[in-house]
């Protein structure tokens, strides 16, 4: 079975991926730099999902620069990060800096090649400036999607128990396994009934990678189902800030761990 090793780059850029959506990936993004921001970590949420972008919507936010006027070429990328609140201020967003996406801008996730080359150049000099870059991805696996995914020093993509996002996860990794052999891939299972069960789901898309592609990619966490992360989202508070005590805050708390 072939094994694979995390790239050694200091900057530590880790894209969040899905095979479809629907599975928490924009909510696992936002509560993981909250997780490594609460550890002393200085980290960067990057909403690479462009065209459907959601981080600002989850969190509140109504940034006054998003990546669309980066791309027009108004604003430089570094001028277009929004700090959000840290931990014991009134508001408590997080204590993480983010770079809000377009949501709804179609013509965003087709970006001409000399543009989205550009923007992930000035994407790796701005995370020299953090301990970890966060990419939220968006689902799927277009052109879009596995170039920023290139970006990074490793990939944890996202799945349920659902049929489809097992499906759709396995092609995510035959994709991107045949686009880049050395891609550091690592599963999160969310939104499990429990710990055991979500192994189970888990290795049952690492069984099919293994016996279809000669690779199975590790298993970074599993986070439980929890209603407080509905609650969490509705109010457009993070989790950790909101319910610190929920089952879905600890777990994903020990894959922050398991970062650094």
């Amino acid at each position: 079975m072939a094994e694979q090793e995390p790239k050694t780059g200091a900057n530590n850029l880790i894209a969040v991926a899905s095979g479809k959506g629907g599975v928490g990936k924009t909510w696992f993004s936002i509560t993981l730099a909250q997780a490594l921001a609460r550890r002393g970590r200085k980290v960067l949420l990057f909403d690479g999902d462009l065209g459907l972008a959601n981080v600002d919507i989850q969190l509140g936010l109504m940034p006054e620069s998003d990546l669309g006027s980066v791309l027009a070429g108004t604003i430089s990328l570094e001028k277009a990060v929004y700090k959000l609140d840290g931990p014991g201020s009134e508001a408590d967003k997080g204590g993480f800096d983010i770079i809000a996406g377009r949501s709804g801008t179609g013509s965003l996730a087709r970006l001409p090649a000399p543009r989205l080359s550009k923007l992930i150049q000035d994407l790796e000099i701005l995370s020299q400036k953090y301990d970890h870059v966060i990419i939220d991805l968006a689902a799927g696996v277009d052109h879009t999607v596995l170039e920023l995914a290139g970006l990074a020093d490793r990939c944890l993509l996202v799945i349920t128990d659902e049929p489809t996002s097992l499906t759709d996860a396995y092609a995510f990794v035959k994709v991107t396994r045949a686009e880049r052999p050395e891609a550091f891939l690592e599963v999160v299972v969310n939104a499990a009934e429990n710990r055991e069960g979500g192994k189970k789901t888990y290795k049952t898309l690492a069984k099919a990678c293994g016996n279809f592609l000669g690779f199975e990619p590790g298993l970074s966490g599993v986070i439980r189902r929890d209603n407080r992360v509905r609650e969490a989202i509705r109010k457009q508070v993070p989790l950790l800030t909101r319910s610190p005590q929920a089952e879905a805050a600890e777990d994903v708390e020990e894959i922050a761990r398991g970062i650094g």
